[in-house]
């Protein structure tokens, strides 16, 4: 391994850091005085990533000067985080706003940490996490939880499509996984500050090891809705929601996208009007069409994102969030129906139908097309009441700017597993006489797939942090972006290397790729993500 001293190769590996900014921070640039992310689109998904990768270069500083270990899984990133900036400009300098020879004085530094040997020598080197002793607690909590109760099932829902086990559920709320981010004064577990991000990102990576769809993923909802609460919702409310959700008494679904506008929440068209209800209560009838609503059926209530101001100017201004009861539902669709309640003059029956979206992987929470139509709720599930009208989707992007670095903690987690699998894998089998293990390109690969799962997860660790002093909503959006995108790539060495049983459903790596698809996609697609939210805000700073 060729690294003489710690010291030295992070000073160095700063530079390099430092370098990739001024390229990136030159881009910017061109993209500001240009015609800007909405038209220069290319150029601004490109910089909207090499942006994201050098962020997670530089949250491996820290991480490097603490060992040889680290400092090389931070020398190994670095260079091939300037190896992927350099193919994006070849050909684009112009575009880019950069000389020709902008990476030059990079060479000699990704000759040095991309070169096979050194790769190859990382294949068994994941390195050390560096939490505090609190937050190993809770990594073995979730550790022993995600091995013993989840892991036992992952395979079964995903081949038959089953549902989540009930004992995952429960077993979950006992360890205190859906009160992580409500207050203590209303029943979970946080005091304020990054701790409890911290915590959040990091049992989430461990139960989405075991499986995204039934692990990992059964957080994000009960977080989404909690953090618009704490934000946006009455005294009352919390003091009604929160216990509930935190015990998971009431485990919620979230109902924002819809048929014609996926990202584009602003310009949603289900609508909330003032409605009387049984006796006389004030409340709200709900109409029109919500899709990809995961865990639909099951849930006990929505989280529903509707127009309440018919002006549709006002776009995202006219938008207020309902917490919206409902029973729960077969999984293979449901359907329900409410008393009758007068509108305009004429007395209407509530119905709530949900199709299910059958899809390749991501399965046991299930996602649903949700129609409503005149489906009825008080006026007090409106977060927030009546200084919550036109706030909703204040509310919901709070618990959406979180949800991003969820997502990211469990692509992080699916990557472990990969890893994880390829390499036992690897030890096992042999080819030509050989083990796997022992060819340079199996090593090299791995090396690869070990820097780039050290180098997300110490960024989530770093967004977290941020995100528990009120900061990092751009950081948010960057570590979902970059670590999503490398979900897919080892995911797919991994099952490169199990060869053709990497194909077979035997193996569980096969599982992990179709999962691993979909983070990209969901929390904000990738390309919307980066033109909408981190190119027009790398260009406002």
């Amino acid at each position: 391994m060729p690294v003489s001293s710690t010291a030295t190769d992070m000073i160095t590996t700063a530079e390099m850091v430092d370098l990739a900014d001024s390229i990136v921070h030159a881009a910017i640039q061109q993209l500001r005085t240009g015609a800007g992310p909405d038209v220069d689109q290319v150029l601004a998904y490109d910089v909207a990533h090499a942006a994201s990768a050098a962020a997670t270069a530089r949250s491996m500083l820290d991480y490097g000067a603490k060992g040889e270990t680290e400092a090389a899984l931070a020398c190994a990133f670095c260079a091939e985080m300037l190896a992927d900036l350099s193919a994006r400009i070849v050909g684009r300098e112009s575009l880019w706003g950069v000389d020709t020879d902008a990476l030059r004085p990079a060479a000699a530094y990704m000759a040095t940490y991309r070169d096979p040997a050194f790769l190859a020598s990382l294949a068994a080197t994941p390195g050390p996490l560096h939490l505090s002793d609190d937050m190993d607690m809770v990594r073995d909590t979730f550790r022993a939880f995600a091995t013993d109760v989840v892991a036992p099932h992952a395979e079964h829902v995903h081949r038959t499509n089953a549902d989540v086990p009930e004992e995952i559920i429960t077993g979950l709320a006992d360890v205190g996984a859906f009160g992580l981010s409500v207050p203590a004064e209303y029943g979970g577990f946080s005091e304020g500050g990054h701790d409890e991000y911290v915590a959040m990102v990091v049992a989430t990576e461990e139960l989405s090891r075991a499986s995204l769809g039934i692990g990992g993923s059964l957080i994000t909802r009960p977080e989404i809705l909690t953090r618009a609460l704490v934000k946006g919702g009455t005294e009352e409310q919390k003091q009604t929601w929160l216990p509930r959700l935190a015990a998971a008494e009431v485990m919620p679904a979230v109902a924002v996208t819809e048929p014609d506008y996926g990202s584009d929440v602003a310009n949603i068209k289900v609508t909330a009007t003032p409605a009387a209800g049984p006796d006389g209560a004030d409340g709200y009838v709900i109409n029109g069409v919500k899709t990809w609503c995961t865990f639909g059926a099951r849930a006990d209530a929505l989280a529903l994102l509707a127009r309440t101001d018919p002006d549709r100017s006002k776009t995202h201004r006219g938008l207020s969030l309902f917490i919206v009861p409902k029973p729960r539902g077969d999984a293979h669709g449901f359907v329900f129906t409410q008393d009758p309640v007068a509108v305009d003059g004429v007395d209407r029956v509530g119905r709530m139908e949900g199709r299910p979206i059958d899809t390749i992987g991501y399965r046991g929470m299930h996602s649903y097309e949700i129609a409503l139509e005149d489906w009825w709720v008080p006026a007090n599930h409106l977060v927030g009441e009546s200084d919550g009208l036109g706030r909703g989707f204040y509310y919901q992007m709070e618990g959406f700017e979180n949800g991003r670095l969820q997502t990211a903690a469990r692509a992080v987690g699916v990557m472990q597993a990969a890893y994880e699998a390829a390499r036992d894998y690897a030890e096992n089998r042999r080819v030509f006489d050989t083990s796997i293990i022992d060819y340079q390109l199996t090593q090299a690969k791995l090396g690869r797939m070990a820097t780039a799962i050290q180098a997300a997860r110490q960024f989530s660790y770093a967004v977290a942090t941020l995100m528990g002093k009120g900061e990092g909503a751009m950081e948010a959006s960057m570590v979902k972006a970059y670590v999503c995108k490398a979900a897919e790539w080892v995911t797919r060495e991994a099952m490169q290397i199990h060869g053709g049983m990497g194909y077979a459903e035997e193996y569980a790596v096969s599982r992990l790729f179709v999962d691993a698809r979909v983070l990209s996609i969901f929390e904000g697609a990738d390309e919307t993500l980066c033109l909408k939210v981190i190119a027009r805000r790398l260009i406002q700073n």
